[in-house]
C-alpha cells in the first residue's frame, strides 16, 4: 500500500524555478505547487508500500537538487 506524503520546501532567493523544473524531470511526485508564505514548492508524493519514507524523499526525490535550502515532510493517514 502507498504512503501518501506532503513534502514543502524552502529554496534559495532565485532558485525556486530551477528546483521545481529539476524535481519535474524526475517524475516522482503527483503534484507539484509554487506556494505563498514560508515554504516555496509543495509536492505531494505517493512512496511505494515497503518503502522507507525518508529514504525515498531524501535518497531520491531531493539527493542532487541545487537550491534546496529546507525541507518540511507530512505523512498522512485517513482522508475525511
Amino acid at each position: 500500500m502507498t504512503q501518501r506524503v506532503f513534502v514543502q520546501l524552502r529554496c534559495r532567493p532565485g532558485t525556486t524555478y530551477a528546483v521545481a523544473a529539476a524535481l519535474a524531470l524526475r517524475e516522482l511526485h503527483s503534484e507539484l505547487y509554487s506556494t505563498s508564505g514560508e515554504w516555496d514548492l509543495l509536492l505531494k508524493v505517493y512512496v511505494p508500500g515497503g518503502e522507507d519514507v525518508g529514504r525515498f524523499v531524501n535518497e531520491r526525490l531531493l539527493a542532487g537538487v541545487d537550491g534546496i535550502d529546507r525541507s518540511l515532510t507530512t505523512m498522512t493517514f485517513n482522508a475525511f
